[in-house]
């Protein structure tokens, strides 16, 4: 599987720093992954939907570790390169760490601040 464009679309927010949309392999679209800045830089939330008791579930998310890394690696980027375009600084990312350990009642890695997303 393969990321074929990445769009990032850059908001001026406390936390969301931005809303993305990326391809894979020319065939299958996914919207509003959110660029956020977390405690220990930023990291790229999936998209989510807020249930009845108030939490956020997935809507879509990497089934593993590897692929979480990838799509975080080229949002992240082009992130950079956006605001490059617009003549802002770039941003530091950090060396946030992503737990290893299983969602288990989603069967995906989590980042361990994507909890601020809410």
């Amino acid at each position: 599987m393969e990321i074929t464009e990445v769009r990032v679309f850059p908001v001026n927010e406390d936390k969301l720093k931005a809303y993305a949309t990326i391809t894979f392999d020319n065939c299958f679209v996914v919207r509003d992954l959110k660029v956020i800045q977390g405690n220990n830089g930023l990291f790229v939330a999936m998209p989510s939907k807020k249930r009845k008791d108030g939490t956020f579930k997935d809507t879509a998310h990497p089934l593993n570790t590897e692929t979480r890394e990838m799509i975080e690696s080229r949002v992240l980027d082009e992130y950079r390169k956006e605001l490059e375009r617009m003549g802002s600084p770039p941003p530091e990312v950090g060396n946030r760490q992503i737990d290893r350990e299983k969602d288990k009642s989603e069967g995906a890695a989590v980042p361990a601040d994507e909890d601020e997303e809410g």
